[in-house]
């Protein structure tokens, strides 16, 4: 952040960047908050919020960035990492594929007509949940206990916590999940009890964070696994490198290839309406916006972020 070029885009940021929140607010009117899981429905519809963080540590923040929210999607991206420090690679690209589908989050349609039906990614349902059986652990506690350590690590934050009224509605809502997960034990992909593994899935994406959250984890991926504010290394650079990949192609849902062309930043977005992305070297970003496109991704969020990579041309392309 000490070259002339990066100083002036900070400047920019700090004057400009709340009008573009307020510009890309108008877009909440046109988009839908979650309701399929019920609690999710009680989020704020016109909110939006966005906090910038640099390697410095120092943040732009506007709007709504201090509302929490629970994680939802967004943690797939970091239950893939911890998995992959526990198992492997070979042992992980065992159990899920490395493409993405085209067909919804929650789409249960290619485990059956595509074989060997492991599920196309880690960042889709079926695959998250798959995931979630790979995470070191003797009982579901320390599972759950293991990941929620790792994401306060990563995080700086040692208050997150699982929202537990969001977890009892998603566990409540859950039989589509419950049905896929039954699916990938019967066809031997999911290793362990199905209840079990299904409330580790459904706990880590039940964590509540903020928008300096999102930013802070997005950071030490923006700087391929190392802690730029501590020199810690959190996660090799090797997995941090196929994480960012996955975002790039598949963590938009169904609609990974329109970002990657009008925003060309690795992103993952959850049905809470949070995003977390990145400026590789530079930035850590958490948006948050409830209301949601027909995608499932927040209509303000990405909408501000496109402003965002066009006026300061940020896209990796």
């Amino acid at each position: 952040m000490n070259t002339p070029q990066a100083s002036e885009e900070w400047i920019q940021l700090q004057k400009e960047l709340p009008q573009w929140v307020e510009e890309s607010r108008a877009q909440c009117g046109e988009g839908k908050v979650a309701s399929y899981i019920p609690e999710l429905a009680k989020a704020p519809h016109e909110a939006l919020g966005i906090q910038i963080m640099n390697g410095s540590g120092a943040s732009v923040v506007a709007g709504d960035a201090a509302i929490p929210f629970t994680m939802q999607s967004i943690s797939k991206v970091f239950t893939l990492l911890l998995a992959l420090m526990d198992n492997g690679e070979a042992a992980v690209f065992d159990k899920v594929g490395m493409e993405p589908t085209g067909d919804n989050f929650n789409s249960m349609l290619k485990l059956e007509l595509v074989q060997p039906g492991i599920p196309f990614n880690p960042l889709i349902n079926a695959g998250a949940i798959v995931i979630s059986s790979l995470i070191a652990g003797a009982s579901v506690e320390e599972k759950s206990d293991r990941v929620l350590q790792f994401f306060r690590r990563l995080a700086a934050n040692d208050s997150l916590e699982v929202n537990e009224a969001v977890y009892r509605s998603e566990s409540a809502s859950a039989d589509l999940n419950r049905s896929m997960a039954y699916f990938l034990k019967d066809n031997g992909v999911l290793q362990g009890k199905v209840d079990e593994v299904l409330d580790v899935y459904f706990r880590h994406c039940s964590i509540n964070v903020t928008c300096a959250d999102l930013a802070r984890m997005a950071l030490v991926l923006a700087f391929d696994g190392t802690d730029p504010l501590t020199g810690e290394r959190h996660i090799p650079r090797r997995y941090v490198q196929i994480a960012k990949t996955f975002m790039v192609t598949c963590g938009m849902y169904n609609a990974s290839g329109e970002f990657a062309i009008e925003v060309g930043m690795p992103a993952k977005s959850g049905v809470a309406g949070g995003i977390l992305t990145l400026v590789p070297g530079r930035y850590g970003i958490g948006v948050v916006g409830p209301a949601l496109n027909p995608k499932g991704n927040s209509i303000a969020g990405v909408h501000l972020l496109e402003t965002l990579s066009q006026r300061l041309d940020w896209s990796l392309f």
